[in-house]
């Protein structure tokens, strides 16, 4: 009797040795509730080994913080610490680093709030005691994360997340930072009334303080909702702006094939009365490549190449190259559903492979590009093949991802030697990214590989 009298009375005086080991646990309980929250909000997909990484990690930052570093300073590195490690971690972009701390952030606090209230009126305590005492601090602390584990369950169940686009423009997301940075500061200053003066203010304006605060949270969250389904829906449209850029050229060349049916076949028949083989070959190779234009068009479809950032990308680079003159042949064997790549990083690597090879294929007299897409399940890798007529046969291919490193003349005022560097930055990033570089006498050859 006498040891559980000892350690009631521990657990319900204040013992701040006791309240730091009990923090430990919670802590990392917080974290592993923060994590499901804002990996299902903003549809982070991670895997059960980055899930740990990112506990451990944090955890064993936060003990550190908790025993070694005083106050405010340990608050500063755990603020720093995670979107850190949410970015490199998780491979996110920095809007949903800098999201994946606000978010749970608010749910705590919000809940946080209504729950020191209602504490408050329960035990007839304090938030100070709440705070500083052990048993009320693990009561609190266990309730607010069970909550927050039901609202993550429910997210989860219902499939709510936010699909953020991969390249959101720069002032919305402005906004929509300076919108949680000053809803984290309205709510943390109303918390801070609520709980200071909880003894002079009535029971009815902290009802209606708790109501303000779950209603401004709901309104920023819905405000995050409508501006990336604006996105989205901006995206969209770009797509479909392409394709049906893509559906007139090819109703053009059909209808013109169509129109020239009777000459074509009147052609082929004529070479055939006159055995003129040779001639017969000449033309069949012109036709075929008529025809090729038609399939590559064909093959432009968003839903062959079925992620709208990537079919937005190739159908401006074909646009492209054929004002240039130059044939730009696809191949597509690939769901790009699939690709065990962030869909920023592809296409700023894609980007800049087709823009070389467009303008290396445009100083040819034979231009042509070949792109292929397709997955290779021998060696487990996903492969984006970019071949290129070029001029310049002497181009060292060891050098051509050093900084500043070019072929091209420099006196037309641009900055070259950048992007071949630029993509070699992107593949140093990740582990499973590889860029394998060939040429012959006819082709520059660009394969990027990517493994799963």
């Amino acid at each position: 009797m006498k040891i559980l009298q000892t350690i009631w009375v521990a657990l319900t005086t204040e013992n701040e040795l006791l309240l730091k080991i009990t923090s430990m646990p919670m802590l990392v309980l917080e974290l592993t509730v923060s994590m499901l929250l804002f990996t299902t909000i903003l549809n982070i997909k991670c895997t059960s080994k980055q899930k740990a990484l990112y506990i451990i990690i944090l955890s064993l930052i936060g003990f550190i913080n908790l025993w070694f570093v005083p106050t405010p300073y340990n608050t500063f590195i755990n603020v720093i610490a995670c979107p850190i490690l949410s970015y490199f971690i998780f491979k996110t972009n920095i809007l949903k680093s800098i999201l994946a701390e606000i978010i749970p952030y608010i749910v705590f606090l919000v809940l946080g709030s209504i729950l020191i209230t209602f504490c408050m009126f329960l035990f007839k305590i304090d938030s100070q005691t709440i705070t500083k005492i052990t048993l009320f601090k693990m009561i609190y602390s266990i309730t607010l994360y069970m909550l927050s584990y039901i609202i993550y369950r429910f997210l989860h169940k219902k499939n709510i997340n936010i699909l953020l686009v991969s390249k959101m423009k720069r002032k919305n997301i402005t906004i929509l930072l300076i919108n949680f940075i000053t809803g984290i500061i309205s709510i943390a200053l109303q918390v801070y009334i609520a709980t200071v003066y909880i003894d002079i203010l009535p029971v009815s304006i902290i009802i209606i303080n708790i109501l303000v605060l779950l209603l401004y949270f709901l309104i920023s969250i819905y405000s995050l909702f409508r501006t990336n389904k604006l996105e989205i829906t901006t995206e969209s449209l770009e797509e479909e702006r392409l394709y049906n850029k893509t559906l007139t050229i090819l109703y053009d060349n059909i209808r013109g094939f169509k129109h020239d049916f009777n000459n074509i076949v009147q052609s082929i028949g004529g070479y055939i009365s006159t055995n003129n083989i040779e001639g017969l070959k000449d033309y069949y190779s012109d036709l075929m490549a008529d025809c090729q234009k038609v399939n590559n068009l064909a093959i432009l479809n968003p839903e062959l190449i079925n992620n709208p950032a990537v079919y937005s990308l190739l159908t401006s680079k074909y646009h492209k190259a054929e004002e240039l003159g130059i044939k730009m042949n696809f191949e597509v064997f690939l769901d790009l559903k699939t690709l065990n790549i962030k869909i920023y990083d592809l296409t700023r690597i894609l980007g800049i492979l087709l823009d070389n090879a467009i303008e290396a294929s445009s100083k040819c007299d034979e231009k042509a590009i070949y792109i292929t897409i397709r997955r290779n399940n021998k060696l487990n890798r996903q492969l984006f093949i970019i071949e290129n007529t070029y001029s310049n046969k002497d181009i060292n291919t060891d050098r051509i991802f050093e900084k500043g490193y070019t072929s091209k003349a420099d006196d037309d005022g641009k900055n070259h030697g950048l992007g071949l560097w630029e993509v070699r930055k992107i593949l140093k990033k990740t582990n499973n990214l590889n860029l394998f570089t060939t040429k012959d006498n006819r082709l520059f050859k660009q394969q990027l590989e990517i493994y799963f």
